[in-house]
């Protein structure tokens, strides 16, 4: 990618992972009822680790979504920024996270790391196999998806929710939109 991103919200897990998909449902829910900024691109992720480098190494600003192990019972928020990032996802809470530490450390040795990095998560209960997320964290999607909103106001790029909420404006065609394809 040649073209700067100003913003890159990535949501990240494993959607058969019970809780650890509750990245993918939150990128999904904010790409659904809101209408994002130019200058704001929001991407399912996934798994994908290291494949995600060449639009990380584009963005000026990352937000990772993402379910984060820390303090809290499950469905506590998070938000972590700055110096606590590197530790956050190289403490494992599920095999993807080895490829967020590696997509971060890719950045950093390629001398492109984003200006600012922010993790904004949820505790999850569990990651064992399984399609739906658990009650706590699945209760927690509606209000993560606010602070991934208000984060993104915060730096000048204020989401308007969206009068449209069809399966038309999933992440993949915001995505062939951003791109132009």
């Amino acid at each position: 990618m040649n073209d700067r991103i100003p913003v890159l919200v990535l949501g990240l897990g494993n959607v058969v992972c019970t809780d650890d998909g509750a990245g993918i449902a939150a990128i999904h829910k904010l790409i659904r009822e809101y209408d994002l900024p130019e200058g704001v691109l929001a991407v399912d992720g996934g798994t994908l680790g290291l494949s995600l480098l060449p639009l990380v190494d584009s963005a000026d600003q990352v937000i990772l979504v993402d379910a984060v192990s820390a303090e809290g019972p499950p469905g506590t928020l998070v938000r972590i920024e700055g110096d606590d990032v590197a530790p956050a996802v190289y403490e494992r809470l599920s095999p993807h996270q080895i490829g967020v530490a590696d997509l971060l450390a890719g950045a950093s040795l390629l001398d492109r790391y984003p200006d600012r990095v922010v993790i904004l998560g949820v505790v999850p209960d569990s990651i064992d196999l399984g399609t739906e997320r658990t009650p706590p964290v699945e209760a927690s999607i509606p209000e993560l998806v606010e602070r991934v909103v208000q984060e993104l106001t915060s730096l000048g790029y204020p989401p308007v929710r969206s009068e449209n909420h069809d399966e038309a404006n999933d992440s993949y065609a915001h995505l062939a939109r951003t791109l132009g394809v």
